[in-house]
């Protein structure tokens, strides 16, 4: 899986795929890790003012960076530092959403 990409194809436990939108992906250097946070594309019918379920996932790139492997996250330090990242991430969307509108 490469930094940008926009979406990626996750295999659940029952072995069925599933296309997801990848929100935005960053590197830990704290954990050393590379982070995914994405949602399951037609997982729900969502309007507008309806809130997605996001995921988020450690991962490693293969090789030839096509690929990679999700990992779980086990740790509380890493779910608040990921919890940390999206909601800045959130809040400068929210901004440029504001900006626009003027």
């Amino acid at each position: 899986m490469e930094h940008g990409q926009e979406t990626m194809t996750i295999v659940d436990e029952n072995g069925e795929e599933h296309v997801c939108e990848v929100i935005f992906t960053f590197d830990s250097e704290e954990f050393g890790k590379s982070y995914v946070l994405y949602h399951v594309l037609g997982e729900e019918d969502t309007d507008d003012d309806e809130e997605v379920e996001i995921h988020a996932s450690a991962f490693v790139p293969s090789e030839d960076n096509e690929d990679g492997e999700l990992m779980p996250i086990e740790d509380d330090a890493e779910w608040e530092m990921i919890e940390e990242m999206l909601n800045t991430f959130l809040a400068e969307e929210d901004e440029e959403e504001e900006e626009e509108e003027e």
